[in-house]
């Protein structure tokens, strides 16, 4: 009964009590969002001016590195630190975040000169920072600073400079990190695109770091679900429609391939086509008694083992099919089903 009422008390008329926390509520939401958006504005034209340069070194010296990059922040700028390296680690970009706070106290040793370090901080002041900063330039690590003062501790020290434009805090009293804390994970995944981009990081490559959850199953390819070998319905061309009705029954898709004497596929019979050519009036003995060549659908639609499943999702449903052969040099080697596809919960 009490959730009942406090779930009805939400339906409450905008005049009432409710009403008002609800609409305040609404209203600052959408300031909020809008001046986020805003931010993320600034930071675009900063990218085609201020950041430009400095955006570009980064990239360069980054893809260069035989190591790791190692980002480095505290508060607010450590947890989208933390999400920075691991974006660039997951397309791509060997990558890991440390506490500047351990690096103090012996995590300084997992940096090597093989190294870069991204170190974020708003101000550019951060106490924590000062050893990482000292070690940096100590051993001649390459230091990227992202702050939002060119003349702080961190911009002067930076080998490289991502100068932040200064933006509105989405909190009324312009202070929590809200807007900032957005451009400073908006530059992250900008670099981090660059990245993945400038390597030529494949959908292929992202797989072999995403093996598991829904993203996994996306990536599966045509040969990890295609059905080979004796499971395939294949039908010698010139071969009479009811023999080649015995292929399609006798498996599950609805269909059979159509080869030639080298092999090829020439051609997919279905019980669909079957039923259309009987409804036009073709008496029924006739029908069977013709070539499957007569009936068929030539050059069937056709894709290959290594197209991701979720790409052929979307050729079936464009196409209107359920089913599709996979081939290498014209030749069938698989086939697959609309069913096959669901099951992997690729859709």
């Amino acid at each position: 009964m009490e959730s009942s009422n406090r779930a009805e008390s939400y339906d409450a008329a905008p005049g009432s009590a409710t009403g008002r926390v609800v609409e305040a509520a609404h209203f600052s939401a959408i300031r909020s969002v809008r001046t986020e958006a805003e931010a993320l504005l600034t930071l675009a034209r900063a990218l085609d001016q201020e950041l430009k340069a400095g955006f570009g070194a980064a990239v360069a010296a980054i893809h260069d590195i035989p190591g790791r990059v190692i980002v480095s922040g505290i508060g607010k700028s450590g947890h989208i630190g933390r999400k920075i390296a691991s974006t660039l680690a997951s397309t791509g970009t060997p990558a890991a975040f440390i506490h500047p706070s351990e690096a103090s106290h012996g995590d300084l040793g997992m940096i090597t000169q093989q190294d870069i370090v991204i170190a974020l901080s708003w101000s550019g002041e951060t106490t924590e920072l000062g050893d990482l900063i000292s070690f940096s330039k100590r051993f001649a690590v390459t230091l990227i600073g992202m702050t939002s003062k060119p003349g702080s501790t961190l911009g002067q020290a930076a080998d490289i400079l991502l100068p932040l434009p200064l933006v509105k805090e989405a909190c009324p009293h312009n202070l929590a990190p809200t807007s900032s804390s957005v451009i400073q994970l908006a530059l992250g995944d900008a670099l981090a695109v660059a990245l993945l981009e400038r390597r030529g990081f494949s959908a292929s490559d992202f797989k072999v770091f995403h093996p598991g959850g829904k993203l996994a199953a996306r990536l599966k390819t045509v040969a990890q679900l295609m059905h080979s070998g004796e499971e395939m319905p294949l039908v010698p061309r010139g071969i009479r429609v009811s023999e080649a009705l015995i292929a399609v029954m006798g498996k599950r898709f609805g269909c059979a391939g159509v080869v030639d004497d080298d092999g090829q596929l020439v051609g997919m019979i279905t019980d669909g086509d079957v039923r259309r050519h009987m409804s036009t009036g073709a008496a029924h003995s006739d029908l069977l008694a013709r070539r499957v060549e007569e009936i068929m659908t030539p050059s069937p639609i056709t894709t290959t083992p290594s197209t991701f499943a979720s790409a052929v999702v979307e050729l079936m449903n464009r196409s209107r099919i359920t089913a599709l052969f996979a081939v290498e040099s014209g030749r069938p080697i698989g086939i697959l089903h609309i069913h096959d596809i669901l099951r992997a919960g690729v859709v």
